[in-house]
């Protein structure tokens, strides 16, 4: 692109065509005023700061501290805005942009966040040991009621059957579960009889609703445990212990269970048998009974308490079950079920009842269905497991009192406790609420001033400290129209500050590369940013945004080309535009949208260019419109009755359905021709604009005039034989250009003749012979006098100028460079020639000067000389430490001038130049050929466009007007709206998409590839506006993204079988691929329908 012109030699132009006029400036800050001319410069968003600590980590610079209680800080402000969307109370955003704070006042905020959060999590500790308190004391509610109900239904059923017996009145609560008494053996009995009548199997009568119930025992109530009734009943309780069920909302080893209550009775009453007969015996032979009545009950001689208070025969036995009550997730209880089957081997009892109301989980606080349980067993390893399975599915045990009476009592209190529970819960609800309303209305703008404070911190870290501790220095690039208001905001800012020194702004010259600044506003934003998505243009190399802004949307247009989709698309447009504010208020987060309506104005222009394009095609949803007399007759030998049609075709070649494509197609591709090449040649002009800018004058004579001239020998020429062909050869013969034109079957052929071009084909000329015939393939004649000379001299100037640009800049830089090497050599020599005379001139002053000097002074001594000389021998000191300080006036360094090859200052590579070089001559002289076949896509894309709507208004629409009466105004109707949403979606929005991307690579590779460079950088200010936009896109960004996250996880498994099928398809038609290919190489029957079936 040539050479970095200095700022102060820029040539003034307006900025629209190239970026803004940047400078390197120092600034000079006091300590105690550089937080608020920061400040300051921040809001006016002018100045892009440089780092004058890259070498230093982030974590030890000056102001690190600080940025670090700027991030707590906003931590505590995320968490207050967590708590505020949690209860879903709305935060006041009036948009308000309040200034940054002053740092004295960072620590008032600090109190206040730190109080706030405090306060805050305070409450919500003591809320959630509430919660989980009234959780855990609902649940053990829920545990005593539905206890009560069990052992109530269990001592109904154990006294029912023995009513009328003596000792029915003993007291509820002093009743064991299980009491064997060898003086009442009928206690015993009845105690057995109602548990198994409590456990009837198959019978849901008289059973809860969580029971498994065993088979009943025979006889009234009583239980016969004699002979080989007894033995049978046994037999049948194993079998149907061991074929239990393993499911349910109970099971137990029942016939185990049973079959171990019924061997306890037997050998009570073998034990009292053997009492009775032989009460002398001692307490040895009474211990062998109990070995021996152990040795039949198993394991549960550590629950079977014998007690030896008593000497005689009528000693009672006891049988002590214990039981374990809690709650446990309704949807873990199938598995807790089994493992405590499996675990314990069946020798507990287990009960089961859903509770119906919603509970809170005690832990995370969710809702979640729970069921109560109660879980019977024997022995401390029954109960060691126990604990440990309902603790591995987290189940929560409660204690469980043994009596009614307590468990009445406990109830009682628990009602009390969970009504004071729910007063002190609600107020501490309410109290929070208050808080977090409190907080609601200025949570905004508190993280509006903290991420301003701490962006104002990290700006400060890139500043360079001067060795007295006393200012800050820094550097800036800024725009050097906008120095005077730069000024002025550190002029604000130091007097906000108290400062008494003022702030000075120092412009540097510096032969860096600045970066590119290009001012937009709303509407001309969306082109830029069409530019700027290729490439940051080079500083100060033309804008093509203001071309763009004409010719991007006029070539949609040429390949959208209809009124009726245009205005569709303009009035769309329009309403963006007339509701920006409200919709810009709304934020809206949907990305398509934003979109839409972030080009709203570069739509707007593509629908009005497509309205008027469709004008010039004449179409309005693909039907002819006449706003004037058809003027174009069907005869192509009466071509005109009259002049032609007034503007764009004539509606009458709708009327020709044989050769109206072909009309259309002609008309579309030669002027699509034309408009490319017209655009390609008017990018070249403007890297002549470039060139001329940038002073390089190598670029403006071996590129800019080789390029014109290839391009004028070749495309150039093309599109005035297109023009000259529409203006000279109609449908009616006559004399053209000195040839007798028979008629349009010989209008010349231009892409035959531009082939016969570039190999010099010689050709006859003219259109009939001499006697008046017309010649075979007169159309592939010449068709002018001398063009057979003109085109073979264009063709040898466009091969003369590849060399040109391929060779001349390369020679020229290497003969500056050699030239440069030259005069450095000379002028060596002439330095070495004039240090020998100097060197000879110095031997006789060494000898005579010095004594005459002498002897002169000697004779003209006076008092001035004297004073003279000391005073020049004196030097003005002063302390650094003082009010004064030494001024010094250094030479001012010239800046070393470029070498002018465009490649930098340094020694010229001429390898790398003749490879950049071969590089672009190449990409230019081929670009030109395939970027001419490409704007040949503007004619594709309106055929196909206008085919579509053709499609769309014969197979649809259509038919509604072939229908009378009734049904063809209710098809007209219903098949409008189709045609009006297929319309929509596929012709405006899919076919709009297609045109978009094609115009958006036409203006990218076939115009800006001509003259714009693309290599700067982008001017990034420090902005408040900026930043705090950023944070805010990252805020929205965070909270879709955690909306999606389950939906993330399901597109992932979507993904991942769509790739296996794919996979697996491709393999498998690989596969199918290479055994047809081994079918056809061997020559057998081909395998073709394989491949066409395994798809």
């Amino acid at each position: 692109m040539g050479d970095y012109v200095v700022p102060g030699e820029e040539p003034a132009e307006p900025g629209i065509y190239r970026s803004e006029k940047m400078c390197l400036a120092q600034l000079y800050l006091q300590s105690d005023a550089s937080y608020q001319c920061v400040a300051e410069l921040g809001e006016l968003g002018l100045v892009q700061f440089r780092d004058l600590n890259p070498d230093v980590s982030s974590f030890q610079r000056k102001y690190v501290n600080e940025v670090r209680r700027c991030d707590e800080m906003e931590r505590k402000l995320r968490f207050l805005e967590r708590e505020i969307k949690k209860d879903q109370i709305p935060m006041l955003d009036t948009g308000e942009n309040p200034d940054a704070p002053l740092p004295r006042e960072m620590i008032d905020l600090e109190a206040t966040f730190e109080k706030l959060e405090n306060e805050l999590r305070e409450v919500n500790r003591n809320e959630e040991t509430l919660k989980k308190n009234f959780s855990e004391l609902t649940e053990l509610k829920h545990i005593l009621r539905k206890t009560q109900t069990f052992f109530e239904e269990v001592e109904h059923d154990r006294w029912r059957p023995a009513e009328g017996v003596a000792d029915q009145t003993r007291p509820e609560d002093s009743q064991p579960l299980i009491d064997v008494d060898d003086e009442d053996n009928q206690g015993v009995s009845l105690a057995v009889a109602s548990f198994a009548s409590r456990l009837r199997l198959g019978r849901p009568e008289q059973a809860g609703s969580g029971d498994t119930i065993i088979p009943p025992a025979t006889g009234g109530g009583s239980l016969d445990l004699g002979g080989e009734e007894s033995l049978e009943l046994t037999q049948q309780l194993t079998q149907g212990g061991a074929g239990a069920p393993a499911g349910g909302t109970m099971f137990a080893n029942f016939g185990i269970l049973t079959l171990i209550l019924l061997k306890t009775v037997a050998c009570v009453k073998k034990t009292n048998m053997m009492l009775t007969r032989d009460a002398a015996i001692n307490s040895s032979k009474h211990e062998d009974l109990i070995a021996e009545s152990a040795s039949v009950t198993g394991p549960l001689d550590d629950e079977l308490d014998i007690s030896h208070s008593q000497p005689d025969a009528h000693m009672p036995l006891k049988l002590q079950l214990r039981f374990v009550a809690g709650v446990i997730q309704r949807e873990r209880l199938p598995a807790f079920e089994r493992l405590l089957w499996r675990a314990c081997r069946g020798n507990v009892f287990l009960r089961t009842s859903e509770i119906d109301d919603v509970l809170n989980d005690t832990v995370t606080g969710e809702p979640v269905n729970k069921t109560v349980f109660i879980i019977f067993f024997q022995g401390e390893q029954l109960k060691t497991k126990v604990k440990k399975i309902c603790e591995g599915f987290r189940a929560t045990l409660y204690p469980c009192p043994d009596t009614p009476q307590e468990r009445r009592e406990m109830s009682i209190g628990v009602m009390t406790r969970i009504e004071d529970l729910k007063t002190v819960l609600g107020q501490t609800q309410d109290h929070r609420h208050r808080v977090l309303v409190a907080a609601s209305k200025n949570v905004r703008m508190w993280l509006t001033k903290v991420r301003k404070i701490k962006s104002i911190y990290h700006t400060l870290n890139l500043f360079n400290i001067d060795v007295t501790q006393k200012c800050l220095i820094a550097e800036v690039w800024c725009p050097v129209d906008e120095l005077d208001r730069i000024k002025m905001a550190l002029k604000r800012g130091t007097e906000e500050s108290g400062s008494q020194v003022p702030s000075i702004l120092n412009r540097m010259e510096s032969a860096e590369a600045p970066p590119t600044y290009n001012k937009t506003n709303k509407f001309t934003r969306g082109f830029q940013n069409i530019v700027d998505a290729y490439g940051i243009a080079t500083y100060r190399e033309i804008n093509p945004a203001p071309y763009t802004m004409v010719s991007f949307p006029f070539l949609f247009a040429v390949m959208f080309g209809d009124m009726g989709h245009g205005v569709i698309m303009f009035l769309a447009a329009l309403f963006f535009i007339l509701k920006e504010k409200q919709l810009e208020a709304a934020r809206i987060k949907d990305e398509i949208f934003q979109t839409f309506f972030g080009g709203r104005y570069v739509i707007v222009l593509m629908g009005l260019f497509s309205i008027y394009t469709g004008f010039i095609y004449n179409d309005i949803f693909l039907q002819e419109f006449q706003y004037a007399e058809k003027r174009l007759m069907l005869i192509p030998e009466l071509a005109f009755d009259g002049s032609p049609y007034p503007i764009g075709v004539d509606p009458a070649w709708n009327l020709a359905e044989a050769n109206k494509l072909s009309f259309l197609n002609s008309m579309k591709m030669k002027m699509s021709v034309i408009l490319g090449i017209t655009q390609m040649t008017f990018g070249l002009l403007l890297s002549y604009k470039n060139h001329k800018y940038f002073k390089s004058d190598l670029d403006i004579k071996f590129m800019f005039i080789p390029q014109m001239i290839f391009l004028s020998s070749i495309f150039i020429y093309l599109c005035l034989q297109i023009v000259a062909k529409w203006l000279f050869f109609t449908a009616e013969g006559g004399t053209v250009l000195g040839y007798t034109y028979p008629g349009s079957s010989c209008a010349p052929s231009l892409l035959v003749g531009l082939i016969n071009m570039f190999m010099i084909k010689s050709r006859a000329g003219g259109f009939v012979a001499e006697d008046g015939s017309t010649l075979d393939l007169c159309y592939l004649n010449l068709w002018y006098p001398g063009q057979s000379f003109f085109e073979t001299v264009f063709v040898l100037l466009a091969l003369a100028c590849l060399p040109v640009m391929l060779f001349a800049k390369p020679y020229m830089l290497w003969k500056e460079e050699k030239q440069r090497r030259e005069v450095g050599h000379r002028q060596l020599g002439i330095i070495e020639m004039i240090l020998v005379i100097l060197a000879v001139v110095q031997v006789p002053i060494m000898l005579f000067a010095k004594p005459f000097f002498v002897m002169r002074r000697a004779k003209h001594q006076t008092a001035y000389s004297t004073l003279h000389n000391e005073f020049d021998r004196e030097s003005v000191r002063a302390d650094m430490n003082g009010d004064d300080a030494e001024v010094v006036h250094a030479p001012i360094q010239a800046k070393p001038e470029g070498h002018g090859h465009g490649h930098g200052d340094g020694p010229l590579e001429m390898g790398d130049v003749m490879v950049y070089q071969a590089i672009h001559t190449i990409e230019f002289a081929l670009g030109c050929i395939s970027h001419t076949a490409s704007y040949l896509r503007l004619w594709a894309l309106s055929l196909a466009h206008a085919q579509l709507s053709d499609v769309l208004w014969t197979m649809v629409f259509r038919h509604a007007f072939t229908m009378d009466g009734y049904s063809g105004a209710i098809a007209t109707y219903l098949l409008f709206f189709v045609f009006g949403f297929l319309s929509v979606f596929i012709l405006v929005l899919m076919e709009g998409l297609s045109a978009f991307l094609h115009a958006l690579r036409l203006h990218w590779v076939e115009f800006q590839s001509k003259f714009y460079g693309g290599q700067g950088y982008e001017f990034l200010p420090f902005s408040f506006e900026k930043i705090l936009a950023e944070e805010r896109a990252a805020e929205e960004r965070a909270e879709e993204i955690a909306s999606l996250q389950p939906f993330n996880q399901l597109f992932v498994i979507i993904r991942m079988k769509v790739s296996c099928v794919v996979f697996v398809n491709s393999v498998v038609f690989f596969v199918l691929l290479h055994v047809d290919v081994r079918l056809q190489r061997l020559g057998g029957a081909s395998s073709s329908y394989l491949i066409i079936d395994s798809p």
